[in-house]
């Protein structure tokens, strides 16, 4: 049967179920349940975790029909983007029985607990400890820049565990229940006057011996592929799509617009490429060349950095792991959102310094000046992209550990 003819039959059979299952006025956690035990909540994971076993391309198959009639899909956020897929490839038997199903429910949220005041970038230089206490290990430390920690049920944990190890071994990935005692969260105020992130605190906070993911003091491993996943270029979260006033409709878009508001200055970290031609207009410089010339140029690399985002949820189609268009499409973003800013800055001159109603957008290019610099910081800064790609694609020494 040739891969056209299969992807229709799976369209066809996830066609037929959702006509005699899908039903809006199910609550969200319902018919999530439901989908997730058919096996069309993830068709690409084997059948024995709630899955399908079909080849990577089904994920965007059966997303096309959920969207085709209206039902939502899978929870947004790091349980389903990091947390789920790293239990699933390097968790224990046991680990995958108590938290896959339900974090593809939604009934259990996560939060990423990776980076440090003092190891971002060089998250390998992380300090935050892990010492075992018979059946628990305790942690100390501080963790910063955790998206969703105010709520989470769980945190995706990275800790010392052997402090007289390399600076790459010694690490152990933990499942840590976020509500308990020894965690305090507390939120992050940025410039930009968003408040997207939060910094937390670990005082004799307690993990069962059984939450570790892969060996103990061999976390960097599946540390990795959880950074690997975090780079895939071009996962974007959906908006639901509204055709009945159903509850698990409107439930689905009350999640999305919650999830969205952490990250609704986003575009403005990326460099709000879309506002430079309607600026130019508006200044009445668009006939000026030199300034058409660098917003052509920007518009370029945008559009190349499309197709290499194409390239990649190409390969995962076709069942390959996240390869080195994650790097590539990192630094491209990095240098498209800078030219954007020094572009809206030139368009806009002292005004874009200024927020307000009488200002450039509305104090749009302000906060485009102060966003952008997080773009090449986020998800490993551009240094670390460019250590990935010479080491790793081009074969180049590698940096002294």
């Amino acid at each position: 049967m040739t891969s056209v003819a299969t992807q229709k039959s799976v369209q066809a059979e996830c066609a037929l179920w959702l006509s005699e299952n899908w039903n809006p006025e199910l609550s969200l956690r319902e018919w999530r349940e439901l989908l997730v035990d058919s096996g069309w909540a993830v068709p690409q994971w084997p059948s024995q975790w709630m899955g399908k076993g079909l080849p990577a391309w089904s994920e965007k198959v059966i997303s096309t029909e959920l969207h085709r009639v209206g039902a939502p899909g899978l929870p947004t956020g790091v349980g389903m983007s990091l947390a789920a897929p790293t239990i699933l490839e390097h968790g224990t038997d046991d680990l995958k029985s108590r938290f896959l199903r339900s974090t593809l429910t939604g009934e259990f949220s996560w939060c990423q607990l990776f980076s440090e005041p003092g190891a971002g970038s060089d998250l390998a230089g992380l300090s935050a400890k892990a010492v075992r206490d018979g059946e628990e290990w305790i942690v100390n430390g501080q963790k910063v820049w955790n998206t969703s920690a105010h709520h989470a049920d769980y945190g995706i944990l990275l800790a010392r565990t052997d402090s007289s190890a390399a600076k790459h071994h010694g690490i152990t990935y933990f499942v840590m229940p976020m509500k308990q005692d020894g965690v305090l969260v507390r939120p992050l105020k940025q410039m930009n006057y968003h408040s997207s992130f939060n910094e937390v605190f670990m005082t004799d906070a307690r993990i069962p011996a059984e939450n570790v993911v892969g060996d103990a003091n061999a976390g960097w491993t599946v540390a990795l592929a959880t950074l690997a996943h975090e780079r895939r270029f071009g996962n974007i979260v959906s908006r639901p799509k509204v055709v009945t006033g159903g509850r698990a409709v409107q439930e689905a878009l009350h999640e999305y617009t919650e999830y969205m508001e952490t990250y609704k200055w986003y575009p403005q970290r990326a460099g709000r490429v879309d506002l430079l031609v309607p600026q130019l207009t508006e200044q009445e410089l668009n006939e000026d060349p030199i300034h058409r010339q660098r917003v052509a140029q920007i518009l370029a690399m945008q559009k190349v950095s499309g197709w290499t985002a194409d390239r990649a949820r190409t390969a995962r189609e076709l069942g390959h792991p996240p390869g080195a268009e994650g790097s590539v499409g990192k630094l491209a973003m990095s240098e498209i959102a800078r030219l954007a800013s020094m572009e809206h800055g030139r368009i806009a001159g002292a005004m874009g310094m200024l927020n307000g109603a009488d200002t450039p957008v509305n104090g749009m290019v302000a906060e485009v000046l102060i966003s952008v610099p997080g773009q090449s910081i986020a998800g490993g800064t551009d240094e670390i992209q460019h250590n990935i790609l010479g080491e790793r694609i081009l074969g180049l020494p590698r940096e002294p550990q």
